[in-house]
């Protein structure tokens, strides 16, 4: 009798447990319908992301803002489930990691162009770099090609090809040595090295004016950055409500007046 007792119990026990578990997942999940977590590098991404969000919040939409300093992990997070959104990078980049790393991610509106551009701490003008320079560039295999592109425009290198181009493709006429580094990393390296070919959010994160650049890439670039998610995310009422407050005037308008031409609204 008391086996049969204690039986019952543990099956009282572990039903009710069991609703409890059930009841904490739907509360989790009823929660969780009106958030969507958002990866970000930090910069300017990060600067308008938090506008967003403030917009969101009067229409009862909670974003969570996750800052990455890394241009890797946000789309090995978003692929994973952690995050929901990323918002950082530009087509060619998603293409190439996308290709190379069997990711199920998809752009679904483009969002603003961070024209990468040249710097240096030694030198006033292009034409003042000498032969036999040492100039940096990102090592990521999209944004190394798009620094090549604009060291050929400002005509310190010429190129092979244009569609892809990587150091092989160099006609070093100059005697450049030309370094690939990671790309969070390049603004310490300017005092090190004749100019280097940085990113705009990079610069902003090293409080660096860019202002001060000696060329800027063209506002008609291919490297628009873009909003993306994985496949089949997409028409997620939560994701169409933040493209939604993401592409108004409000943003464009925020947008324009903190980086002064510096990033680009693209709608």
């Amino acid at each position: 009798m008391k086996k049969i007792l204690v039986l019952g119990l543990t099956l009282l026990f572990g039903l009710v447990g069991f609703w409890s578990l059930s009841s904490q997942k739907k509360s989790s999940f009823d929660v969780q319908r009106k958030l969507l977590r958002v990866g970000v590098t930090a910069g300017p991404h990060a600067v308008i992301m938090e506008k967003v969000r403030d917009l969101a919040s009067q229409q009862g939409l909670s974003l969570e803002i996750i800052e990455f300093n890394d241009f890797i992990l946000p789309n090995a997070a978003l692929a994973q489930g952690d995050l929901d959104v990323n918002c950082y990078q530009h087509q060619p980049f998603l293409d190439e990691q996308v290709k190379a790393r069997g990711y199920s991610l998809h752009s679904i509106i483009k969002t603003v162009l961070m024209p990468i551009a040249i710097y240096s701490k030694k030198y006033r003008s292009i034409q003042d770099i000498p032969d036999k320079s040492t100039i940096a560039i990102p090592n990521d295999p999209t944004n190394s090609g798009r620094a090549l592109l604009l060291l050929q425009k400002v005509g310190l290198i010429k190129l092979k090809k244009s569609d892809s181009p990587t150091l092989l493709d160099v006609e070093n006429f100059k005697n450049l040595t030309i370094k690939e580094l990671d790309a969070p990393n390049l603004p310490a390296t300017l005092a090190d090295v004749d100019a280097a070919v940085i990113n705009t959010d990079w610069i902003f994160m090293a409080s660096l004016d860019p202002q001060t650049a000696l060329a800027v890439e063209s506002i008609d670039s291919p490297y628009t950055n873009v909003m993306v998610v994985r496949q089949g995310f997409e028409q997620d009422s939560r994701v169409q409500a933040l493209v939604k407050i993401y592409q108004s005037s409000e943003v464009k308008h925020f947008i324009q007046n903190t980086f002064q031409g510096a990033v680009i609204p693209a709608w």
